[in-house]
């Protein structure tokens, strides 16, 4: 019996090994700046991507078509690199976290981001993209770093017809017609918050918060005043001003039930909530300014104490749309221009070609 499981062990090794060997067969390399070979398991690791947006497996032409888009994207990062472009690891480590909060709904640092998604569902941020892009942390930050090499390398060969680029004012006003029932400012607060975290001590924290509690509402310090002092060292404490829509998002970063928040907006202007404890600190927050719901017209700024209008935003919007229509098409025109013979050498080609790109069957 120890005999039978030691071979059984011994093929499912042997299997194992052909299987990882074959995934890092060479297709294609690529050489304008240097050699770099695409591997059967990078085109995988895309494809698999491809599927769960697709929710079904690629064709074999549908897997060719990757493939050339991946020769094509190493075309242009290599003709970037080589024109001397460059981009630090703290650029895409923050490019990162600023796409990934997006798609979390979070905004918030990478540590914390591995905690979030570890107590709502109990997965690693390396979990979450392999689930959804096929990629782990390290293939998804390269992937993204050859992103921003693309565009930054298209920006700069054709910086002055991208500037030209911009919405027209039929265009803006058109946008904002067939959208005006989205233009809609909710609810909101500006408020004044002061947070003193409890630390080693949180006698000395409650005593700090009651008495700016009370300085400020007997007003002996104005909100600037005790915001100026927040940022002395050694101060203790944290203090500004923001604004917050009447939202249970809202209420939940401010550690309040949404009943309480929604008091504060009944209460209005003036208001101060008294000092309350959360698990890490205790806080106060007193009610700046209140603005109502609104239909905003097109001259109508999009946030309150702004400057940017509806107009604005549409034109900037649709100015950055039109513009990355026209890098999609300049990417596509460079990528073709540069897939030759002189500066990719296919490994696999023909029938050869068709038959390792249908891995399912074989």
């Amino acid at each position: 019996m120890k005999k039978i499981i030691a071979v059984l062990s011994l093929l499912m090794l042997t299997s194992f090994a052909v299987f990882a060997q074959a995934d890092l067969q060479v297709i294609a390399v690529v050489k304008i700046n240097k050699n770099e070979s695409i591997t059967l398991k990078q085109l995988k690791t895309l494809c698999v991507g491809y599927t769960k947006q697709l929710g079904r497996t690629l064709k074999v032409e549908e897997k060719k078509q990757v493939l050339d888009g991946l020769i094509e994207e190493k075309l242009i990062v290599q003709s970037a690199i080589k024109a001397g472009i460059s981009i630090p690891d703290s650029y895409v480590d923050q490019a990162f976290m600023q796409n990934v909060s997006q798609s979390f709904g979070v905004n918030v640092t990478e540590k914390e981001l591995e905690e979030y998604l570890r107590k709502t569902q109990n997965k690693s941020v390396e979990d979450v993209l392999v689930e959804t892009t096929g990629m782990g942390k390290a293939e998804y930050k390269s992937y993204l770093k050859n992103q921003i090499l693309k565009q930054q390398y298209l920006v700069q060969q054709n910086q002055k017809k991208i500037q030209e680029i911009a919405a027209t004012d039929e265009e803006i006003r058109m946008a904002y017609e067939s959208n005006k029932s989205s233009f809609v400012l909710p609810d909101q607060m500006k408020i004044f918050l002061v947070i003193v975290p409890k630390g080693d001590n949180p006698d000395s924290a409650k005593l700090k918060i009651g008495d700016l509690f009370n300085k400020y509402k007997d007003k002996k310090l104005t909100a600037e005043q005790i915001t100026v002092q927040s940022q002395n060292e050694g101060s203790g404490y944290n203090a500004g001003q923001m604004l917050l829509p009447k939202t249970e998002n809202s209420s939940t970063g401010l550690s309040l039930s949404y009943k309480e928040w929604s008091n504060c907006f009944d209460q209005g202007e003036g208001f101060v909530h008294d000092v309350y404890e959360t698990a890490n600190d205790f806080r106060f927050l007193a009610v700046m300014k209140k603005y109502d719901a609104k239909m905003l017209s097109i001259s109508d700024v999009v946030q309150p104490e702004t400057t940017v209008t509806v107009y604005d935003y549409i034109r900037s919007n649709l100015t950055q749309q039109k513009q990355q229509i026209y890098l999609k098409q300049l990417e596509a025109e460079l990528g073709k221009s540069l897939h030759t013979a002189e500066n990719v050498e296919m490994k696999k080609s023909g029938a050869a070609l068709d038959k390792l790109l249908d891995w399912e069957n074989n």
